[in-house]
This record gives C-alpha cells, sequence and structure tokens, in this order.
C-alpha cells in the first residue's frame, strides 16, 4: 500500500470507484456494444459466421496476450502512464475499426482494440490495493465490480440503437468518443498511486524473474483459475446470447435486454453484498458462499433444461443467480492474488488477467460455436466451467488452509 495514500485522492471514496469502473467498463462496451450489429456488419463486409467470430476471438487472444505486460509495465513506470497510452491506442483502433473497408481490416484494428483495452481493468486492480487496506480495499472492488456491471447491460441496447438509426460505423465512432473522453478524464483526476520507493527496475532479467516468481507458485496460479474459469460459465451464455436467445427461447431481438439486464443484476446484487461483508466475514467463507450458489444453482438449471424444454419464463433466472454468486466471491479471490507477492501487484493482476481472457477466448472461439445450438449442452458446459474453478479453490483450502 502507498504510504502517501490519504494524500492522493481527496473525492468520496465512491467517486475513485467509479472513475476505475469506468476504465475496466471499456473491455464489455468493447465487445457487447457490438455484437448486435454482427448480422449488419457481416451483410455490408461479406463476410461469414466463422469470419465474424474471427472479429471477436482477434480481440479476446490480443486482450490476453498484452494483458500479460500492463501491470508488469506499470509496477516499473507507474500505473498512470500506462493507462493513459492504452487508452489512447483504443481509441486510434476504435477509429480504425470505424474506417474499416473488408472483414480483414476490421479484424486487425479488434486486434489492436484488444492489446490495449486491458491497460484499465488491469492497472485498476493494482490501483485499488496501492490505495487501501485489505478490508476497504474489498468493498472498493466490490464497488467497482458493481458500476462495472452496468456496462454489458448497457452495451448491447446502445449498440442496437446506434445499428438502427445510423450504421455499424457508428458504434465505433462511438467507442472512439468513450476512448476520448475516459483520455481526459483520468489525465485530470487519476493520481499515480504506485510509491516510487515501491517501483521495480525495468529490465528483462527483472521481469523474468518476476514472471518466473510468479508461475511457479502454485497458489497464484489456482487462484487465478478460481476466479477467472467459473466466469465463463455466465460468460458462455453471454457469447451464446443470439442463439440462445433467439432460436433456444424464441425471443425477438428488441427482447434480449432482459437477459442482460437479469444478468447484470445478479452481478451488482452479488457486489454489492460482498462489498457488505467485507471485514465481517472471512475471505475463505465468503469465496465458499459465492461457490456454494453456483454449485447449486448450476445443478438446477441443467435438472431444469433435462426434464424439461427451455422456456424464456424460467431459463434466464439460474443464469442471473449463478452471476449473484460468482460476483459474490470474486472480488475477494482477486485480493488474494494480488496479496500473495505485494511486491509485484501489477504483475499479479496481468498473470491473473492473462489466464482469464485465454480461457475467455478458448471459450468464444471453440467452445460456444460447438454448444450455443443447445440448452442442455450450454447448462452442463456452464456447470463444467464452474467446476474447474471449484476443484482449484478445494484444492487450494485444504493444501494451504491458511490462505483466506
Amino acid at each position: 500500500m502507498n504510504p502517501d495514500a490519504h494524500k492522493l485522492w481527496a473525492a468520496p471514496q465512491w467517486a475513485f470507484a467509479i472513475l476505475l469502473a469506468l476504465l475496466g467498463m471499456l473491455g464489455p462496451f468493447s465487445i457487447d456494444t457490438y455484437l448486435p450489429a454482427f448480422a449488419g456488419i457481416a451483410s455490408a463486409l461479406n463476410a461469414t459466421p466463422v469470419q465474424m467470430q474471427q472479429t471477436l476471438s482477434a480481440y479476446l487472444f490480443g486482450f490476453a496476450f498484452m494483458s500479460l505486460f500492463h501491470g508488469s509495465i506499470s509496477d516499473s513506470l507507474g500505473r498512470r502512464p500506462v493507462v493513459l497510452w492504452g487508452l489512447a491506442v483504443f481509441t486510434l483502433a476504435s477509429m480504425g475499426c470505424a474506417l474499416s473497408q473488408s472483414i480483414g481490416q476490421l479484424i486487425f484494428f479488434r486486434a489492436m482494440q484488444g492489446l490495449c483495452t486491458g491497460a484499465g481493468i488491469v492497472v485498476s486492480r493494482a490501483i485499488v490495493r496501492d490505495m487501501y487496506a485489505p478490508s476497504e480495499a474489498q468493498k472498493v472492488m466490490s464497488q467497482v465490480t458493481i458500476f462495472f456491471g452496468a456496462a454489458p447491460a448497457i452495451a448491447p441496447m446502445l449498440g442496437g440503437w446506434l445499428l438502427i438509426h445510423t450504421s455499424w460505423h457508428a458504434i465505433f465512432w462511438f467507442l472512439c468518443g468513450v476512448g476520448v473522453l475516459l483520455w481526459l478524464a483520468n489525465y485530470r483526476l487519476l493520481p499515480e498511486t504506485l510509491h516510487v520507493a515501491q517501483r521495480q527496475p525495468f529490465h528483462p532479467k527483472n521481469l523474468l524473474a518476476g514472471y518466473w516468481q510468479l508461475g511457479s507458485d502454485p497458489r497464484f496460479f489456482l487462484l487465478a483459475l478460481a476466479s477467472g474459469i467459473p466466469f465463463n460459465g455466465m460468460f458462455l451464455y453471454v457469447l451464446s446470447a443470439p442463439v440462445f436467445l433467439g432460436e433456444g427461447l424464441g425471443l425477438p431481438p428488441e427482447h434480449f435486454f432482459w437477459f442482460f439486464l437479469l444478468t447484470i443484476g445478479g452481478i451488482m446484487t452479488g457486489a454489492w453484498l460482498s462489498g457488505r461483508m467485507a471485514g465481517k466475514l472471512s475471505p475463505r467463507r465468503q469465496i465458499g458462499r459465492g461457490f456454494a450458489v453456483m454449485l447449486a444453482i448450476g445443478v438446477i438449471n441443467l435438472s431444469a433444461n433435462l426434464l424439461f424444454k427451455a422456456d424464456v419464463r424460467w431459463a434466464l433466472f439460474p443464469i442471473s443467480i449463478f452471476a449473484f454468486g460468482w460476483a459474490l466471491m470474486v472480488p475477494v479471490v482477486t485480493l488474494l492474488v494480488l496479496d500473495l507477492h505485494p511486491e509485484r501487484r501489477g504483475m499479479a493482476s496481468s498473470l491473473q488477467m492473462f489466464i482469464g481472457s485465454s480461457a475467455n477466448g478458448l471459450v468464444a472461439g471453440v467452445v460456444s460455436p460447438l454448444v450455443m445450438h443447445s440448452p442442455v449442452a450450454l447448462a452442463a458446459t456452464s456447470l463444467l466451467l464452474m467446476g474447474i474453478g471449484l476443484c482449484a479453490w478445494t484444492f487450494i483450502r485444504r493444501r494451504w488452509p491458511d490462505i483466506g
């Protein structure tokens, strides 16, 4: 924690949480805003469904790859420069997407967006721990998750509205504008939170030593799995939404927002409750409760889909409850990851994000296309993904009982 943290931000804590949440929201906005325009973009650029899926996979793999370095660089050069440069490149990449005249150009600029978008969410996690002690950090992390949770609900509605009233190009011009506004806001408001005495030397030998230190720590890897893989139990449904909602449940596109509202409502409620539990319940117990919720609703969801034909009157609620369980435990797991090696919090955030984002890219490019047409397969895969995270946490709890 920065010894001068109390001098760096004089405004209310929630205002700082909003500023960090806006950085994190850039990722969901970059994905969810253009999803409603898939068919329109494919028609305009003569692209196949596989090529359109590549615009998403290119973004996710670019995001995952560069996530390895955002936090590491911020450990050496400071948090603020990494955030500002990331926002600047994101703005230029969004402009490139808006001006694209072929599917190849769009895939390239989407990859560029992915390479820089992670700077905000990766570095913002380290900033929280720079500024606050553990219990307060959990409250702020929960507040960030609450505000962050609004993005996937708002973004598809904005994207659909822009597509209907203008064109798909306007979606990326909108993201360009968001990049400009965020750059200006962070240039004026975001303090440098990494104390000079806590910075790491910026040379390859030190960086490689840090990656080896974290990468060879089984606790770190298992905690990253426990936080990142269960997210895909919910994200799988987001990626499959056009088919799951349209073909599986028979919802018209103008009613897709109900799915996003319920899911984000679950995230925001879970994050709020997580903040309320900070300092009152041990991290270990809180994580256990989050997994208990996800396991119970995952089993119920799979059983219901096996016994009954998927129906919109009940099929959306299990996903919302699953999202609640994930949001209840993920702020706590994230803080445990950051505190394993306090001198390398930026790098820890980077590697945690890399593991999660790599899983996201794999689910988007391989798993989702295989299961999206079957509600039973979606429910089973969602439960399996959660189970990977649960197994990782169970092993940690038994092998290192002092964690949490």
